[in-house]
């Protein structure tokens, strides 16, 4: 006897295209103007900002860096979708979420500038700091997840991995045990077709990475990662939906920069293929939707991009200003001190380096 025992099949949603047109079947009410031109500004202060990080690591002024720009849409879209008592538990890319949950410019800066005292401030939005082994933080989410289920407390959980990612044991164990538990909690796959230099089309010979979803037992739905509607909407019915079961979102989206700052990705793709996808650029298309409304125009442009390079500016100079206290490199690595790095710390206090103040 032979009989089918399970058929599925993935969605891809879609409202807003590459020419910022919209799809009114698929329009929610909740996403007014205002909704979107909000989403605008944060994603153009995170390309703003983006653009900054990459500068000042190539003036040595910050350390490796992995760029955000073409993946605004993603992380704007799905972050905004979150209540405050929700959760964000980022890889090392979501520079977009952080800021819609009130990461302030000085941290992200005073962070990429090789201090972990930027982090200290994601304990104030719901926030794990940036996690950059891959996959690894997608454990940690479902930790999470489990215990706002345990504790009751409403909160959900919302975590990214890259396609890379997906390939990770880790990946496989933390959806299955979140389809098991049924836990709060929602997966972003942030499909920005490179995992390095392995391209999709070598990570994985499924047709989506949505459907990866089916093997846990949990719901799964392909978007344009592009688009800051879809986004946001998947992002929103799949918080609505976690009482039932948890979601894996694969958001459809380009890396229009390196992997980090230490890559070279003319070695591995094609000019014309980042030429093609630049014609889907999240900004660009929101900016074209907004111009129809008579919403936006050249002078709002302007102003908005004044308001934004002062505060980048500003908080580069104080992120700068910067003294760590050297007390810190000590602290946090041991229940207790062990008596050798007692020693350590006692010599390193002692040395002329920090009574002037970390300057040589």
């Amino acid at each position: 006897m032979i009989k089918k025992v399970y058929d599925g099949h993935i969605d891809y949603l879609q409202i807003m295209d590459e020419n910022g047109e919209i799809d009114s079947e698929q329009m929610p009410p909740y996403l007014d103007d205002g909704k979107i031109s909000e989403m605008y500004r944060w994603m153009s202060l995170t390309r703003a900002a983006d653009t900054k990080a990459i500068s000042l690591q190539r003036q040595g002024r910050a350390v490796t860096y992995g760029p955000s720009a073409g993946e605004e849409a993603t992380q704007v879209g799905s972050a905004m979708a979150l209540s405050p008592k929700d959760i964000l538990v980022p890889n090392f890319r979501q520079h977009g979420s952080y800021f819609v949950r009130g990461l302030s410019l000085y941290d992200y800066f005073l962070y990429w500038k090789g201090y972990e005292d930027g982090m200290t401030a994601v304990k104030k939005i719901n926030a794990t700091p940036y996690i950059v082994p891959v996959a690894t933080q997608l454990l940690h989410a479902v930790g999470l997840a489990f215990a706002q289920k345990y504790k009751n407390t409403g909160a959900n959980v919302l975590t990214y991995v890259g396609d890379g990612g997906t390939s990770e044991g880790n990946f496989y164990e933390a959806l299955n045990f979140a389809g098991v538990m049924k836990l709060p909690v929602v997966f972003v796959i942030e499909n920005n077709q490179w995992a390095i230099s392995t391209p999709r089309n070598r990570q994985s010979a499924a047709t989506t990475l949505a459907q990866k979803a089916m093997a846990a037992g949990i719901a799964g739905v392909q978007v344009d990662g592009n688009d800051p509607l879809a986004v946001y909407k998947a992002t929103r019915d799949a918080l609505v939906n976690l009482k039932s079961a948890p979601t894996l979102i694969e958001c459809v989206t380009y890396r229009m920069s390196f992997h980090t700052t230490s890559d070279d990705p003319t070695k591995y793709r094609q000019d014309a293929e980042v030429e093609e996808w630049s014609k889907k650029d999240p900004i660009k298309r929101v900016r074209a939707y907004l111009e129809r409304r008579k919403l936006w125009n050249d002078s709002k442009q302007a102003e908005m991009d004044d308001q934004q390079s002062k505060l980048i500016n500003d908080s580069v100079d104080k992120a700068e200003k910067f003294r760590p206290d050297p007390k810190s490199i000590f602290e946090h690595l041991y229940s207790f001190m062990p008596q050798i790095l007692k020693e350590e710390e006692d010599a390193a206090l002692g040395a002329n380096f920090w009574q002037q103040g970390g300057q040589t």
